[in-house]
């Protein structure tokens, strides 16, 4: 759901840039034309719940393995990060800093290796840097998301190499919602949760008519600490010295945006300013906190039914101001910032023989910087130019594709004025990757899909140019400015049958990386300011402090990025049983997953891979009632690295209850979900806490959320 209320206050929030002030005054003028309009309701069709992310040519039936959420079944998944709504889904696990930050691994990888797309578009900011670094958007303002699972490199570059997640809302409407007498449409989000004290509200307005839509909407919410089944120690001042609760996760989070479409003919041309804000603390710090900014412009323009070889043209550019400032206290300390651009054009062209396709063109740029006692990456600027072509030839047994990506990659340090150890230095690539897919329709109910990609993606600045001290992970970093593309063959073949209600998908993949960029400990130790560089250790004078800086600096094991060969196998299946369709239905839904990612020259896993997990639910409807009741076993993480902790099994019982009340035009759904019902107390495989601060933020404990949604 995307969220609404257009304020001063909001307006205020948005970046002050010649075009978004712009927009604003365009919106504004829109609005108060069509504010007497004669309401209308939105019609189904406004947001077709399609994948698009999958497949530019817009099939349904996809070859590649990918999932949507929406609607109600997004609203009872959501949680306070993107990283933890998407846990659970077959092969999705989630980074989990805490309940502020998260991220989502797909088939073990994580990082700059899963893409994270808004609308298609670039999202910049700086959550694959650190995993303290949360990602700037709120799953209370999203329509729909998206995820692809495997190699999405050929459509949207090598940083996709693991996968694909899009967020997509409607702040630029993509279709016409109104008729010529135009009209209003809406929602309303409120929500509670007892285990984190949590509050939010959110809201959406847009009004128009079958020429343009206008889009408003703004959400907030506040949580306290999060409690959990054990008493934590906590330092930070002003909370209790123990309690049954993370120390230092509470938030508060707010956001929203102004948008709208003109339709002339067979075209759209769209704009939207959205601003997004964050104040959290960090978990891994009892007294540290950040505080996350970020500014977004977009453009979107599309033309259809054009004559001549090239039938339409999509058009999506952005620009972003991302912030994040970490305090220490009440003193701000490193300050994180990177500015982003992103241009993308796709046309698809008419008709070779049978063949169909689209051609694209991609071009980014970005600047980041870091300054402060945690600044371990220079200043930097990266800009890369793509183009790439994806085809399709449809068959009497099902289909084939192929394509091919070529791109431009130029990462340049340009060092620091305040750190001497970072110097100017500049690196320069050409990824190429290409793809071939299949989908057989083997026979009624069943297709069979395969997928072989090769993928060369280019190590990103901090993997070349990191040199210091990264508290979040417990670890002095430095980059490897040497390193070549990482170059990668992946291969998944899969299997769906569907029969009325019942259903079953099975996928298995491998991924082979001939230079895997992994962060590897060299057994040496150094302070936090670089003291025990060339092999030569730090001794700890018994506080944790470094004797040879007179005990003022923390001593951190030094990681050091180093290529190494990588194989990634694993399996997903998910299914769905019907066990009872007479006046109310009842559904038996069962999942399960399990990945291996080792370095295949020593034999030795790779760090924080997941589990296997098994999942089973059942789920009963009658009406506008309906009611699920799961399960999800995470099985013990005993394989990874030397000196790795290894995880305990756990199996955490949920359930989610809803009831759909209609009120002439208007709907509302009321809503409640009780998270952990055991209270058991678990920690996450896939978190670097887990390892870095062992004991200190285990998976939330019991808690009761209930909520309304009110469309009109």
């Amino acid at each position: 759901m995307t969220s609404l209320s257009i304020r001063a206050a909001t307006v205020r929030a948005f970046p002050r840039h010649p075009l978004s002030l712009a927009i604003v005054a365009a919106l504004t003028s829109l609005g108060a034309t069509s504010a007497a309009a004669q309401s209308a309701p939105r019609t189904e069709a406004a947001l077709p719940a399609v994948t698009i992310t999958g497949n530019p040519l817009g099939a349904t039936d996809l070859i590649a393995p990918t999932e949507s959420y929406s609607g109600a079944t997004l609203l009872l998944r959501s949680k306070s990060t993107l990283g933890e709504t998407l846990d659970g889904t077959p092969g999705v696990s989630s980074s989990y800093f805490g309940p502020n930050a998260s991220r989502p691994i797909i088939r073990g990888l994580d990082g700059d290796r899963v893409r994270i797309l808004q609308n298609s578009g670039a999202s910049v900011d700086a959550s694959g840097l650190s995993n303290d670094h949360a990602v700037p958007s709120d799953p209370i303002s999203m329509e729909r998301i998206e995820v692809l699972r495997g190699p999405g490199a050929l459509m949207y570059g090598g940083s996709a190499v693991g996968g694909v997640v899009n967020v997509i809302d409607n702040r630029i409407p993509q279709e016409r919602q109104f008729d010529a007498k135009g009209g209003i449409s809406g929602k309303l989000n409120l929500e509670g949760s007892s285990g984190d004290a949590a509050r939010s509200a959110a809201a959406l307005l847009e009004t128009g008519t079958d020429r343009f839509t206008l889009h408003a909407d703004a959400f907030t919410r506040r949580s306290g600490d999060v409690s959990v089944p054990i008493a934590l120690a906590c330092e930070k001042p002003g909370t209790p010295t123990v309690a049954n609760a993370i120390c230092n996760s509470s938030a508060q989070t707010q956001g929203g945006a102004l948008g709208g479409s003109v339709f002339l003919g067979h075209s759209r041309l769209g704009a939207s300013v959205s601003s997004y804000s964050s104040d959290y603390g960090t978990v891994a710090e009892d007294e540290v906190t950040i505080g996350m900014r970020s500014n977004r412009v977009a453009l979107e323009w599309d033309v259809d039914q054009m004559p001549g070889w090239i039938q339409s043209v999509k058009v999506r550019a952005s620009q972003t101001d991302y912030q994040h400032t970490e305090y220490e206290g009440a003193e701000p300390g490193t300050v994180f910032k990177n500015t982003g651009n992103d241009l993308r054009i796709t046309a698809r062209h008419a008709k070779l023989g049978a063949w169909q396709g689209v051609l694209g063109l991609q071009s980014e740029t970005g600047k980041f910087s870091a300054d402060g006692t945690e600044a371990f990456a220079p200043h930097s600027h990266t800009t890369q130019h793509a183009v790439f072509a994806f085809e399709e030839l449809p068959l009497d047994w099902g289909r084939f594709s192929l394509g091919a990506r070529l791109e431009s990659i130029h990462v340049e340090s340009t060092g620091n004025p305040q750190v001497e150890r970072f110097v100017p230095a500049s690196r320069s690539f050409q990824p190429r990757s290409l793809a071939l897919g299949a989908l057989w329709n083997a026979a009624p109910g069943w297709q069979l899909t395969s997928n072989i990609a090769y993928t060369e993606r280019a190590p990103k600045d901090y993997e070349l140019f990191a040199d210091g001290p990264h508290i979040a992970t417990h670890a002095y970093e430095v980059g490897d400015s040497h390193a070549v593309l990482e170059q990668s063959t992946n291969m998944d073949v899969g299997a769906q049958w569907k029969q009325g209600a019942h259903s079953f998908k099975l996928s298995a993949f491998v991924n082979q990386f001939n230079n895997y960029l992994s962060q590897q400990a060299t057994g040496v130790l150094r302070d936090t300011e670089g003291n025990g560089a060339g092999g030569i250790g730090v001794t700890d004078d018994g506080t944790g402090m470094s004797v040879e800086s007179g005990g003022t600096a923390e001593i951190l094991p030094e990681y050091v990025y180093s290529q190494v060969p990588a194989r990634f196998t694993g399996i997903e299946a998910n299914g769905k049983l019907r066990l009872l369709d007479a006046g109310q239905t009842l559904d038996l839904e069962l999942r399960a997953d399990w990945v291996r990612a080792t370095n295949t020259t020593t034999g030795e896993w790779l760090p924080r891979i997941a589990p296997v997990r098994l999942g089973a639910a059942l789920v009963w409807a009658q009406g506008p009632w309906s009611a699920r009741l799961d399960a999800n076993h995470s099985q013990a993480q005993t394989n990874g690295p030397a000196g790795q902790l290894a995880s305990q099994s756990y199996t955490l019982v949920n359930a989610a209850f809803s009831y759909r009340q209609q009120m002439g035009t208007n709907t509302a759904l009321w809503f409640a979900r009780l998270d952990n019902a055991n209270d058991v107390l678990a920690y996450s495989a896939t978190s670097i806490l887990t390892q870095s601060a062992p004991g200190k933020a285990p998976l939330p404990g019991r808690s009761v959320k209930v909520g309304l949604q009110l469309a009109f």
